[in-house]
């Protein structure tokens, strides 16, 4: 699918994009993610914000953010990357799937540029994290992978800055770029949605082997530290069947200690039919995945303190406590060991908890003497 561009829009947040390349018909396609799209002149690809222009593909909303907002690092969802820290959390607009339960579908389906109307240099973004106190920055509300190069630019910027940086992702991205992109990153989530290949095309329009490619590139050849979430729908993905098949394939795969966010639905977009998930479906998923050999199992999106903690795989102690996003115990040392049995728990741990608890805080960001101009 591809859109044609309308005038209007100005080019003063266009920057040249990288992995596309020419076709024998005249037409270029862009390399970033698996959907290859294919443009003519004046055209958009699906996710709408990578384009054509000049005989290139082109990324036409970097520097613009559709709001910022500080989070704890749980509700990412993250469970083992700094607990308790505030997360400066921000993202633009468009996606290159087509979730039809789509839980963020404002902006992820904009079609309007006035969807990004804050401007957001990568300048702006580490003065505002550092005035928080903010320890990372993330990705969110919509995929970073398409807007890959304002992604990079921005973690390179948090990095010279002692800033980690999140990606929260579906995970659909292209071999080369997923290189250059997971290069910067210091943590992800990645929203395993479903474990067949018929969920991916009736719902995302896109493949499961894609996004299974990408884990397994996380876990073999890069540092970053991830987590995995799996939205359950009601009647679509929530067989036990299917919770075994996928539990069985990370645990093959990724090994036993990537965390795993059983999240609940709420009916949203083009699925409002469709009921919530019963908090028994959680805990079936939940109860499998640690039968299978999983570590770290956890449901979201519902309340249930038991089911949102980290426990010692060894002792079984609760290590960290959480209600909602609060944290309550903390039996970790400063190597991130049990303090019971000395038994390390997998993740990125500073010394003590942060204290950000569940606050929401929307933010809005300054330009100051020091970011002049376009920061590319």
């Amino acid at each position: 699918m591809t859109t044609t561009m309308t005038s209007g829009q100005g080019n003063s947040d266009v920057v040249p994009g990288r992995y596309w390349h020419h076709l024998d018909d005249g037409r270029i396609q862009c390399d970033v993610c698996p959907r290859y799209c294919k443009l003519g002149e004046g055209q958009r690809g699906l996710c709408f914000v990578r384009a054509r222009q000049n005989d290139q593909v082109v990324l036409t909303t970097w520097g613009r953010s559709s709001g910022f907002c500080i989070d704890p690092v749980e509700k990412k969802p993250l469970n083992h990357f700094l607990p308790g820290s505030p997360v400066l959390s921000f993202g633009t607009a468009g996606c290159n799937l087509t979730c039809k339960f789509c839980q963020n579908h404002e902006i992820s389906k904009a079609r309007q540029m006035d969807a990004v109307g804050s401007l957001a240099t990568p300048d702006m973004i580490v003065q505002t994290a550092q005035q928080w106190g903010c320890s990372a920055v993330a990705f969110t509300y919509n995929d970073p992978v398409i807007f890959l190069e304002y992604a990079v630019d921005v973690a390179k910027a948090c990095r010279a800055a002692g800033i980690k940086t999140i990606a929260v992702t579906a995970g659909y991205i292209g071999r080369e770029a997923r290189v250059e992109f997971f290069r910067h990153m210091d943590a992800a989530n990645v929203d395993l949605k479903g474990f067949t290949e018929a969920f991916y095309h009736k719902l995302c329009s896109a493949h499961l082997e894609d996004v299974l490619e990408t884990l397994v590139y996380l876990k073999r050849e890069t540092g970053v530290w991830f987590e995995l979430t799996n939205l359950v729908i009601p009647g679509e993905n929530d067989g036990d069947d299917e919770f075994d098949a996928m539990t069985r394939w990370i645990m093959d795969h990724l090994g036993p200690d990537v965390p795993l966010h059983f999240s609940a639905f709420h009916p949203d977009w083009k699925m409002m039919d469709t009921p919530r998930t019963p908090a028994a479906t959680l805990g079936r998923a939940r109860d499998i995945a640690l039968k299978n050999g999983l570590r770290y199992v956890y449901v979201g999106n519902v309340h249930d303190h038991a089911a949102s903690s980290t426990y010692c795989h060894h002792c079984h102690t609760r290590l960290i406590g959480r209600d909602w996003y609060e944290l309550s115990d903390w039996k970790l040392d400063e190597q991130g060991n049990c303090t019971e049995c000395g038994t390390a728990c997998a993740g990125v741990f500073a010394s003590q908890p942060g204290q950000w608890g569940r606050k929401r805080q929307p933010v809005r960001l300054q330009a100051s003497r020091n970011v002049a101009g376009n920061q590319r």
